[in-house]
């Protein structure tokens, strides 16, 4: 029996998923602390109080748009084909995204920068951590480290136009020039 008021039919799959998009977005434009759950909420469509539902709070699902962002393969490192490129693209399309910024600027809750530094090194540091080791180069760990951090000054330089010739140089352009310094570190 019901009152006559049609029924709304839920979809939680896809508000999760228009949560996670928007979030996504929201962080990797602002940064955590500048987004707020009625910006992700409104962004989405969907009624902001899902986010406790699913996530528990905004560091969860910031924590959650980490792991859908990587999901369960482990990525190359930096100096596998294709791999530079395809995140010197998503930057120039996107803006540095939040794991990247985590670098550079400290988000105000500690899971929150845990989560992200735990993912740079996951996504970055620790694969070209183990090419530096299978080489049998000394300090794998630190090259690798030295290798990220000007890997992401350049994405940081580019997005934010502070080197004038950087930010306006094409990509064909930029890469070899990655390349060729991330190599430097691989010998």
């Amino acid at each position: 029996m019901t009152d006559g008021t049609p029924s709304r039919r839920r979809d939680s799959a896809r508000s999760r998923e228009l949560l996670l998009q928007a979030a996504g977005e929201l962080f990797s434009e602002r940064g955590f602390d500048r987004t707020t759950i009625r910006d992700i909420g409104e962004r989405a469509g969907v009624d902001p109080a899902l986010i406790a539902r699913y996530f528990n709070n905004k560091s969860g699902l910031y924590t959650a748009v980490l792991r859908t962002e990587l999901g369960d393969a482990t990525p190359p490192d930096l100096l596998g084909p294709e791999r530079l490129r395809a995140l010197l693209e998503r930057a120039d399309r996107r803006g540095a995204g939040p794991v990247f910024r985590s670098t550079v600027r400290a988000e105000g809750d500690p899971v929150v920068q845990d989560a992200a530094r735990a993912q740079l090194y996951v996504r970055l540091v620790d694969p070209l951590r183990e090419r530096f080791a299978a080489s049998g180069l000394d300090r794998p760990q630190l090259r690798a480290e030295v290798a990220v951090a000007a890997f992401i000054g350049v994405l940081l330089a580019r997005g934010t136009g502070t080197l004038d010739e950087l930010a306006a140089a094409d990509l064909e352009e930029v890469l070899p020039l990655v390349r060729a310094t991330l190599e430097g570190l691989d010998s």
